[in-house]
């Protein structure tokens, strides 16, 4: 059966404004696109481990079992939210299957009627989607401004206020002033919610995140954390109070009426946390490709392209469509994969390109990168 005609419109209008996308083929290029920031995803140590753990412990069951409230909330869960809790000193940790199911789950139950949610314009689109779910009024900020937010905190000052952002921001890499932001939170009263999905593995001694490295977490009502970046598998948190996750196990939809993880799939989020534990020169490597890449755009002359970040996400201002097409392919003839982000998903003229630095590039490819996208450039 044929699609309707105005879906078949807007798949043309993709095509025809050079937006259209596919899924991409598998290809053994050097990495610079995934979110596997340590490794994690590849780690024989951590396959063996989970497949030890399930024997040792005669879990056999790996299937579809239920939702936690029915039949799914088998013994590996409250092992390893426990875990979980103890490594980011909070007072209790909820998994979710995905970043966007506890996105969507928390925003769309715990703000009410009449709160109000003022949201970093950057954020995330699962962020967005869960908002737009709640019956909350909200807001977005202009990105990482807090004398706008302030303005919209002073117009809404009789309302219950969430603010909402990343540590590191997905799409550039890019960190608000978290410090200033908590005190603006507190002056207020306001209830400051903190994604740390691309922050958990890469910030920190043990890779805990950017919030609890500045020791500010005591001080933040929730914080999300998401396991298919550094974590190298499925899942997500919301960490928090006991009273939050009371919360959320009674009125987050999304994990009221989804199918538990199986064990293995926990299991899997235990040992990746174990691992990363004992994985410290793992994460000093990464640090120190991240310094060595800042470095080298410097030497370059390409600091003007990119936009500053610290952490593992760097993006490159590529003006128009095809133009960053033709710089993507060439990289990837090159046998470097590094992805693009195309107008309308950023604004024309905004187009990026963005590389993901992990443990395991060498400095070597690096240089030779960058090297490719100056001789392109210049």
């Amino acid at each position: 059966m044929k699609l309707p005609e105005n879906l078949n419109q807007k798949l043309e209008n993709s095509k025809r404004i050079n937006t259209f996308r596919k899924l991409p083929a598998f290809n053994n290029l050097i990495d610079f696109s995934s979110n596997d920031y340590i490794g994690f995803s590849k780690s024989e140590t951590i396959f063996r481990n989970v497949h030890a753990y399930l024997l040792e412990n005669e879990i056999i069951q790996n299937g579809a079992t239920g939702s936690r409230g029915v039949s799914g909330n088998h013994l590996l869960y409250p092992i390893t939210e426990d875990f979980i809790a103890h490594f980011h000193d909070v007072e209790t940790a909820l998994i979710f299957n995905s970043g966007y199911d506890a996105n969507i789950g928390f925003f769309s139950a715990v703000p009410q009627e009449n709160d109000v949610v003022l949201y970093d314009e950057l954020c995330h689109a699962s962020i967005k989607d869960g908002i737009a779910i709640s019956r909350a009024k909200s807001y977005q900020f202009i990105h990482n401004d807090f004398e706008d937010l302030e303005q919209f905190i002073l117009k809404f000052s009789s309302s219950t206020i969430y603010i909402v952002t990343e540590s590191i921001f997905s799409m550039d890499g890019d960190s608000p002033n978290l410090e200033e932001l908590i005190l603006l939170s507190e002056k207020y009263n306001c209830f400051l919610v903190i994604d740390e999905a691309h922050a958990l593995g890469v910030f920190g001694e043990k890779g805990e995140g950017l919030i609890q490295y500045l020791q500010l977490h005591s001080r933040v009502f929730a914080r999300i954390v998401s396991f298919g970046k550094a974590m190298g598998c499925h899942g997500a948190a919301v960490l928090g109070s006991s009273d939050l996750r009371d919360y959320l196990i009674n009125f987050a939809q999304s994990f009221i009426y989804t199918t538990a993880l199986s064990p293995h799939a926990v299991a899997t989020i235990f040992m990746a946390y174990q691992q990363l534990e004992i994985e410290k020169e793992t994460i000093e490597k990464l640090r120190q490709n991240i310094v060595f890449f800042n470095r080298q755009k410097n030497l370059l002359g390409l600091k003007p392209m990119f936009v500053h970040s610290k952490s593992t996400i760097h993006s490159a201002i590529v003006l128009g469509n095809e133009n960053i097409k033709k710089l993507v392919q060439e990289l990837q003839d090159k046998g470097f994969d590094v992805q693009s982000i195309l107008s309308p998903i950023v604004p024309e003229g905004q187009e990026r390109l963005r590389f993901c630095i992990h443990s395991y590039n060498s400095q070597e490819e690096i240089n030779e990168v960058l090297e490719l996208v100056r001789d392109f450039v210049f």
